[in-house]
């Protein structure tokens, strides 16, 4: 089946395509973008924290440490390099909680920039959809009038509320005002 003349061929392919094969298609490249912009550091330490965040790292941990513990208390004294209160396994292991610790959290604030990109994202497609919403409702409510249809005295009521515009800033203070959890707030827990 041809497309109609007044579209073009790129027009017909358009509405041949499934939105959700679309929706993932654009969140991978989404997802790629962010991988390519993260700086050497934060590959490394989200690697790191892959790596680390493993039930195949803790295993292999215990293990060294264990075989570290065990050579140096039951070798002949000769061979131990590490006798106990095992100063240098102490040292070893305190050092790589530093490093362990900073790498996770640059992992971290990498995904905590990421989840607020997404949130932002998030916010601005449901601040268009709500004004769309808002839209099609004054629409249907033209239509209902031309056609004489009038709504329900219920349901005029609903569809008045929900044409009006969402005043976001609104929103927000009351939120603030009645969510305890939200900084600035009125906190029921001694906040201010």
């Amino acid at each position: 089946m041809q497309p109609p003349k007044h579209m073009s061929q790129h027009d017909g392919d358009h509405l041949h395509r499934d939105p959700t094969t679309e929706n993932i298609k654009a969140i991978v490249e989404v997802e790629r973008q962010a991988m390519r912009q993260a700086s050497f550091g934060e590959r490394m330490g989200q690697a790191i924290s892959d790596v680390v965040g493993t039930m195949t790292f803790v295993t292999v941990h215990a293990a060294v440490m264990i075989a570290w513990i065990a050579w140096n208390r039951l070798t002949p004294s000769s061979l131990r390099f590490d006798p106990y209160p095992f100063g240098l396994l102490t040292f070893i292991v305190s050092l790589e909680g530093v490093l362990i610790a900073t790498f996770v959290l640059i992992a971290q604030n990498r995904m905590s920039r990421q989840s607020d990109e997404r949130d932002h994202l998030s916010l601005q497609i449901s601040m268009l959809a709500e004004q769309e919403l808002t839209l099609i409702l004054k629409l249907l409510r033209r239509i209902s009038d031309r056609l004489g249809m009038p709504p329900q005295s219920e349901e005029e009521v609903r569809a008045e509320k929900l044409s009006e515009e969402t005043n976001v800033f609104e929103l927000v203070r009351t939120l603030r005002e009645q969510l305890p959890e939200v900084e600035g707030g009125g906190s029921s827990r001694g906040g201010s």
